[in-house]
């Protein structure tokens, strides 16, 4: 018995020293800063490489997308890291100018800031081990990178190159790319790819962006597009005497139908008996929305689209925010940057729009400025009326947004209307001048250009304004807003 207490005694001392060495050998959360730093150049230097290749392995595409966001989440972890000090400041400044607190409240708040430490510090650790093994086990996939054929040739600068491309939509490109170019059909004449996904993710862009290249108008001798709120009799009546052309003279079609409203199910059945008797076998049809009813439509895997994680988003947003400036250089902007990125609601046309102004005045007086006008934004609209003003703008409903230069008058978004360049005339006044600058157009209603994609199919949203003085406004809240 005494042997047994013996041991037992001696294997809890040894179990308690291992702990206590565990314990106080790990590194200092500085070291493994450092460590995870080095760990995302080299997580960097593979992705950029393989950005700039034309990959068709599947597999390599899946561990390419694993490894992008892990880079993501631990840029994102960093950030968060070295921001910790200036979030608590600005905590500890919201208290002293709410007034004096007491003991537990200031204890309380110690602790909690003790706790947030703790788990960015573990934060860090999980994110540098996680891509320490993802490398390791993509060095046999670095080695095949190189006999891959380069797609472009970047430019000097991330945020220049993001400007351009289908961001984090590498994986997702390829699909559609290989769909198009495949041989082999599903059907005997043509193979239907439904993509599905919320509003504003990209699935129009993506597809623009995938007919921009050489090998896939080199295979299709036409490349027709149908975009209307609802697939109608008169899209069947134009594809007759596209389909009859082509039927003529042997030639691939591509057909690309954007639903923005219901599909009616007869037309679709016209339109695809009138592709089986008419085009050749290797036509394609690509037909995106919002609803996942249009799966049953497809004769291959649906794609689906999804919104980016907030650490891609964040990720996007600063390369976007800094270009070709260095984060490190600028601690405290990266912090009023991150507490902004949290407000779009993972809006990439947002984005653009607020990192355009934040990059030409790197001004930490200007950018709190900025911060405390979307702060004050969405606040308001959360409160009186129940929704992110994205939220509001998507469902046809209007928003307030007080301008930076005045306080006695708010601008009034009544609409956003998303159109292409070439059809219709594009405003001169951009929403930033006006929001943001010193433009103030004259008379009540006036439309703006709130931002125009940088990439194929180019589109323009068109922003109606009306400007209202709060005097006004507050005189006509007597009566019930129904238009809310």
């Amino acid at each position: 018995m005494e042997i047994f207490i013996s041991a037992l005694m001696g294997e809890l001392i040894s179990r308690s020293m291992s702990s206590i060495i565990k314990k106080y050998s790990k590194p200092p959360a500085e070291a493994v800063e450092a460590r995870l730093e080095r760990i995302l150049l080299r997580g960097q230097v593979i992705i950029d490489e393989a950005m700039g290749r034309h990959i068709t392995n599947h597999g390599m595409l899946r561990q390419l997308t694993m490894l992008r966001y892990a880079m993501y989440q631990g840029y994102y972890v960093l950030d968060t890291f070295r921001c910790q000090a200036y979030k608590e400041e600005e905590n500890n400044l919201a208290v002293s100018q709410s007034g004096v607190v007491s003991k537990f409240h200031s204890a309380q708040r110690l602790c909690l800031s003790s706790s947030n430490n703790k788990k960015t510090s573990q934060g860090l650790e999980v994110a540098l081990e996680g891509l320490r093994s993802m490398i390791l086990d993509a060095s046999e996939m670095v080695r095949f990178l190189t006999t891959y054929p380069r797609l472009h040739r970047q430019p000097y600068s991330m945020h220049l190159l993001l400007d351009k491309c289908m961001f984090a939509r590498q994986r997702e490109t390829e699909v559609v790319t290989n769909f198009l170019l495949c041989t082999q059909s599903c059907t005997s004449s043509f193979d239907v790819l439904p993509i599905v996904g919320p509003e504003n993710v990209g699935k129009s862009t993506l597809v623009a962006h995938i007919c921009e290249d050489e090998r896939v108008r080199d295979r299709f001798h036409q490349i027709v597009f149908f975009r209307h709120d609802n697939f109608r009799a008169q899209d069947i009546a134009n594809l007759t005497g596209r389909c009859a052309a082509r039927h003529v003279n042997n030639e691939r079609l591509m057909i690309i139908v954007d639903i923005v409203g219901d599909l009616d199910e007869d037309l679709w059945e016209s339109m695809c008996s009138l592709c089986r008797q008419s085009t050749k076998s290797g036509s394609k049809i690509i037909i995106t929305s919002r609803s996942d009813k249009i799966t049953k439509l497809g004769t291959t895997q649906t794609l689906v689209l999804k919104h980016l994680s907030h650490e891609a988003f964040w990720y996007f947003f600063k390369v976007m925010t800094f270009g070709s400036t260095d984060p490190k250089m600028h601690p405290r902007l990266v912090y009023l940057a991150m507490e902004m990125a949290k407000l779009m609601n993972y809006n990439l046309a947002d984005a653009s729009i607020a990192a355009c102004v934040l990059r030409a005045n790197f001004n930490i007086s200007f950018w709190c400025k900025v911060l405390e006008l979307r702060r004050g934004y969405i606040q308001n609209h959360l409160c009186k009326f129940d929704g992110h003003p994205h939220e509001l703008l998507s469902e046809n409903r209007p928003v307030y947004f007080q301008p930076m230069a005045t306080t006695t008058e708010d601008i009034l978004v009544l609409g956003t209307n998303q159109t292409c360049s070439s059809e219709e005339e594009v405003p001169k006044i951009t929403a930033v001048d006006v929001l943001y600058g010193t433009s103030r157009p004259q008379g009540g209603t006036f439309k703006v250009l709130a931002w125009k994609s940088p990439i194929p199919p180019y589109h323009c949203y068109i922003q109606t304004y009306e400007i209202r003085e709060l005097q006004a406004r507050a005189m006509k809240r007597k009566r019930p807003l129904e238009w809310y």
